[in-house]
């Protein structure tokens, strides 16, 4: 514990969701907040948003304040403009949601770098922030923003005129000019640089970090993580690189000590952390209307489904085996339907039921349903399910249970020759691709896979790497137990200091998130999706949003 506790909190911050750039898992992060007495911390990934729900969560359980925000590329023209001059002019931001409003145009932001304005890196342009500006808090980021670039080259009229541009459209007091101590020397001219400005134009000034790993130790590890990024070997003096050993999370004491001679830049971090106070509502589902008119009552039309479907399966049932106990079976499906009707859900059962028919009905083979939903009356008489949850004994309330309020979970499997046809339904059905789209998930570095890479970036031979990634047991959970069921691993490791710092950097790195890739789950709400949530694109239609 620091002396200087509540004084400071890191805003400018890459996470592992920087992929193969930001080093910093989110559990050590907040452990170490913890241990920095620091109440609150952001998240300002590259360009994406991929580890916001995460970091929400684990912050808000830890009893820490997540500050959610992203560093954004900014297109030196329009997002329009894809040249190579408009790929090196681009400049960083960091932006910083207040309020859900905030959050609400960061995700689209976010998106639309995404989805419209990819080039080499997701871009955003001027208008679309002064469209987009509200609830947001920007940070003038580090030596690639476009006001340190300006300072850097002499052009001071450029560095203000950038400086009035963000004042004027993120509003008085929503801009801040950040200062930072990287022991590079050109950072100590922009710092001057970015003082005067301070003073010229009264925009306050606050101290950042630009933190991409978490203690100063995990330099080399990072180091080679950029390599990794970059296809490149720590040999290359000329490859993409840090010239900086300080982009650690440096506690209260140590930020003070460098940037405290910088009026306000120290307490501005406090004022900042205070503003930010984004609450995600957990409580509100957001359901898409199954009805194609608002007159259609959705409670009605899934009653009047439920019962037609049952008494149907009904008559089947009673044929198979006429001494059934039909008043059990009445009982139930009114029981369940009341349950669904009273927890909210009728949309929900109406459009799976849906996509199953339409699936079945253009010859997609479509599974017997599994796990909970199994135990629904409602979901076999809906033919979303296609076992009677009497006969073999199941019980709803392992499904839902109106005691313990949650969504409910239905396992449908389709035949992966038809299900990008379901999906498309699904799609043109509800809205089209702003209103459904598809889960992201990420491919990590895995012990076999780190070992390689590691072993790459350092310039090992690959057939001496290969050797070592081959004695990794396929079943072996992570590096540490594969070291404890082959100790030959780390015998043939400790032979050269070459392949002990690969090993030990790898075992640093496993686990960090290498790429995004798509996962087969499916979403689809009653707005566009980008006012939830940031979007990013996916291989044909429809997107995938970044979780």
């Amino acid at each position: 514990m620091t002396d200087s506790a509540g004084m400071f909190y890191h805003l400018h911050l890459h996470t592992e969701y920087s992929l193969l750039d930001g080093a910093i898992r989110l559990d050590p992060l907040l452990k170490k907040c913890k241990e920095y007495n620091m109440d609150a911390v952001s998240m300002t990934d590259h360009g994406t948003m991929f580890g916001v729900a995460a970091f929400y969560e684990k912050a808000r359980k830890a009893g820490i304040k997540p500050i959610l925000g992203c560093e954004v590329y900014v297109a030196p023209r329009s997002i329009i403009h894809k040249t190579q001059m408009d790929h090196k002019g681009l400049s960083h931001l960091v932006l910083l949601a207040q309020d859900r409003e905030g959050y609400a145009n960061l995700c689209k932001l976010v998106s639309i770098a995404q989805l419209k304005g990819f080039y080499y890196k997701p871009r955003i342009d001027r208008e679309l922030l002064a469209a987009h500006s509200k609830g947001l808090i920007g940070l003038s980021a580090c030596l690639k923003g476009d006001i340190p670039k300006a300072i850097m080259a002499n052009d001071m009229e450029g560095a203000d005129a950038a400086a009035r541009f963000y004042l004027d459209t993120l509003g008085e007091g929503n801009f801040f000019l950040e200062v930072q101590e990287n022991g590079m020397s050109i950072q100590q001219k922009v710092n001057q640089g970015i003082a005067d400005i301070s003073q010229r134009l009264s925009i306050p000034m606050v101290a950042t970090n630009d933190c991409h790993y978490l203690a100063k130790e995990d330099k080399k590890a990072h180091d080679i993580l950029l390599c990794i990024q970059t296809g490149d070997t720590v040999s290359n003096q000329n490859r993409f690189k840090f010239d900086s050993d300080q982009l650690y999370f440096k506690s209260s004491d140590e930020m003070i000590a460098t940037l405290g001679q910088y009026a306000g830049a120290i307490e501005n971090t406090k004022e900042v952390a205070a503003r930010c106070n984004v609450e995600f509502d957990d409580k509100t589902y957001h359901f898409p209307r199954y009805a194609q008119s608002n007159e259609d009552s959705e409670a009605e039309l899934f009653r009047q489904k439920a019962l037609a479907g049952f008494e149907e399966k009904l008559a089947i049932i009673k044929k198979k085996n006429p001494n059934v106990n039909e008043q059990e079976y009445r009982d139930r499906i009114a029981y369940e339907i009341k349950i669904i009707l009273d927890m909210g859900f009728p949309g929900y059962f109406l459009i799976v039921a849906d996509f199953i028919a339409h699936a079945r009905k253009i010859g997609v083979p479509v599974g017997p349903g599994r796990g909970s939903a199994a135990g629904s009356m409602v979901a076999y008489a809906m033919d979303i399910t296609a076992l009677d949850p009497i006969e073999h004994g199941l019980i709803f309330e392992r499904f839902l249970n109106p005691s313990r309020i949650s969504m409910p979970d239905i396992d449908v499997d389709f035949c992966i020759e038809g299900r990008d046809k379901v999906y498309h339904y699904t799609i043109d059905r509800y809205g089209g691709p702003e209103y459904v789209c598809q889960i992201i998930t990420f491919g990590k570095l895995k012990a076999k896979a780190v070992i390689r890479d590691v072993g790459r970036a350092l310039g090992i031979p690959l057939s001496e790497v290969d050797e070592i990634a081959k004695l990794i047991p396929d079943g072996a959970k992570n590096l540490t137990k594969a070291l404890e069921e082959v100790p030959a691993i780390r015998e043939i490791c400790d032979v050269s200091e070459d392949k002990t710092q690969m090993l030990e950097t790898a075992l640093l790195l496993e686990g960090l998130p290498r790429h995004a890739s798509t996962h087969a789950a499916v979403v689809v709400a009653d707005k566009p999706l980008n006012e939830y949530l940031p979007l990013l694109p996916g291989q044909g239609r429809g997107n995938h949003y970044p979780v």
